[in-house]
């Protein structure tokens, strides 16, 4: 029997080398590929940006290859990245959400669009360093389980994947933690054992996502007022794009008490901030709907959910309040319920599902 062909995304970050090292090792015949997704900037900016994206990750990854054994190509995803990725973030913000760009970059481009370049060239499956497990249930769906480490598991920023897309992927880093990853990497010797882990954004490396904003679209977002529930307008921002739902520092309101920001409203320009208090809430209204345990929630469920990729989670009642639509209804209040993000459900250690939160009554 022939060994089953697997693409790997290699990133040069040491989580994906170990990762095509392992299915390796297993006994696949591994490709790895670089997706090149950073858009039409110098070299210089390129080397500089790094991360996931950068140069670096190419001349990282490619060493890691020739140091398994393995073939090694660099695929072009610009102007999939471009169109799920970046405009995506940029008209959510201004629109008034907060997006979750990793969560469309993993939907829509590391798997949507490698898994079909790879079946292409006659692979059988894409593989990936998340920290996350896939397991196929006894109801014969293909489901994320929480990985071996609550501390780096990356289960949240998956549950958007499909049936499909579960069934060729494989994720070997899974069983591990991650200093047992670092441990591998050095007996095996390869050079990115202590590279260190890319941080935020990595199309925005400097964190200011409002000045990538205005650079990306020629546009100067119009400063507004600051608002109270109540209308009263108590001060001026500096436009909508630099604000996010629970946002508490860099507002520079002296109201008294500390001050939130509750809601945004882009089509009076105003963004509403409130106490704490106020910015509590115990339900979450979501859309865009991906069942992954289950193939639709029959009835209400309690489940543990997690509102953003840090929340540590907690307990709550889920039902279908629509076609593509879920209410959340937490037992204790949750801060910052932000639209844009999403809310991820979890059935013990397998991910039910998840959607886009849109708010919070």
């Amino acid at each position: 029997m022939d060994k089953k062909k697997v693409v790997v995304g290699m990133s040069g970050g040491v989580d994906s080398s170990v990762a095509a090292w392992l299915l390796k090792k297993q006994g696949y015949d591994v490709v790895g590929v670089t997706m090149q997704i950073w858009q039409d900037e110098d070299e210089f900016v390129q080397e500089e940006n790094g991360g996931c994206c950068g140069l670096s990750a190419v001349d990282d990854a490619r060493r890691v290859a020739a140091a398994i054994g393995i073939p090694y190509y660099v695929m072009n995803f610009k102007e999939e990245f471009k169109e799920h990725v970046i405009d995506y973030f940029v008209n959510e913000y201004k629109n008034g959400r907060t997006p979750n760009p990793c969560i469309a970059c993993n939907r829509y481009v590391k798997w949507e669009s490698l898994l079909k370049r790879s079946l292409d060239i006659g692979a059988d499956y894409i593989a990936t360093g998340h920290y996350a497990k896939i397991e196929q249930l006894p109801n014969g769906r293909y489901a994320l389980h929480t990985s071996a480490t609550g501390a780096k598991d990356q289960t949240y920023a998956l549950y958007n994947l499909t049936q499909d897309q579960l069934a060729r992927t494989l994720m070997p880093v899974g069983e591990y933690t991650k200093d047992q990853i670092r441990e591998l990497a050095s007996e095996v010797a390869l050079q990115v054992a202590h590279k260190p882990d890319s941080q935020d954004i990595c199309f925005v490396p400097d964190g200011d996502y409002a000045s990538y904003i205005e650079e990306y679209t020629g546009e100067k977002i119009q400063p507004g007022n600051f608002v109270t529930s109540d209308g009263t307008v108590v001060g001026r921002h500096k436009g909508i794009i630099h604000y996010t739902v629970g946002q508490r520092k860099g507002l520079g309101l002296s109201l008294g008490y500390p001050v939130f920001v509750l809601e945004i409203r882009p089509e009076t320009n105003e963004v509403v901030v409130g106490s704490n208090e106020e910015s509590m809430s115990r339900y979450v209204r979501a859309n865009a709907v991906n069942f992954m345990s289950v193939e639709n929630l029959k009835e209400p469920k309690r489940v543990w959910a997690k509102i953003r990729y840090n929340h540590r989670g907690a307990w709550c009642m889920v039902e279908k309040t629509g076609e593509d639509e879920i209410l959340c209804t937490f037992e204790e209040p949750q801060r910052a319920i932000t639209p844009g993000q999403a809310v991820v459900l979890y059935d013990q250690d397998y991910v039910l599902g998840g959607g886009t939160i849109i708010g919070d009554s």
